[in-house]
């Protein structure tokens, strides 16, 4: 269930980047899919979610307002665009599947396979 990656970089404040996840193994458009990210030292945390069939995104409340998710399940990619970047935004991103889409729509975020065992991410650092 390996997902990929891409689309991170380095950026000064209030730049912007989109980040999108694929996989050539299995159709997306089965699963609800969250993207985390890891900054250095701490947690992976949920940062947007969204449904099986695009009807339902959850963000949290950091990146309300500044980051968009999106799914386009004909080319089975996941996107991530994210303006106005700040410091804080640093960290590795990872698109992961989620256990369903009740996840999403409740804001839990509970994914399908444990941290630890998710892909190498794109790194997003955002400085001056």
């Amino acid at each position: 269930l390996d997902l990929v990656e891409s689309g991170g970089g380095l950026v000064p404040p209030g730049g912007s980047l989109r980040l999108s996840c694929t996989t050539s193994e299995f159709p997306l458009d089965y699963y609800a899919i969250g993207w985390f990210r890891q900054a250095s030292g701490k947690d992976p945390e949920g940062v947007a979610c969204i449904d099986s069939e695009g009807d339902f995104i959850n963000y949290a409340d950091s990146v309300k307002g500044r980051f968009t998710i999106t799914r386009d399940n004909a080319e089975n990619k996941l996107y991530l665009q994210m303006r106005r970047l700040q410091p804080e935004d640093t960290g590795n991103y990872h698109c992961v599947l989620l256990v369903g889409n009740d996840e999403c729509s409740s804001g839990t975020y509970n994914p399908m396979v444990p941290f630890g065992t998710w892909g190498q991410g794109t790194q997003v650092t955002v400085s001056s």
